[in-house]
């Protein structure tokens, strides 16, 4: 697999929320850190995505928002 992300992090499934339509994702990473993506259920299922199962976090985006009150 290629991919023009540069920021590509291995880790491990470990909660799946599945809503109606979306699914929230925790991918935790070695170190303990944690990451979690909103995807659809249909992409849940055909990337066979269970807890306790590897996966990867591609992150791309050219713009990270920070807000305080």
């Amino acid at each position: 697999m290629k991919l023009s992300a540069r920021n590509i992090l291995k880790g491990k499934i470990t909660k799946i929320v599945i809503g109606a339509v979306n699914s929230e994702v925790t991918i935790e990473l070695p170190g303990g850190s944690q990451l979690v993506s909103i995807i659809t259920n249909s992409s849940v299922e055909s990337l066979g995505l269970k807890e306790g199962k590897e996966a990867y976090a591609v992150i791309k985006a050219s713009n990270i928002m920070v807000g305080v009150d």
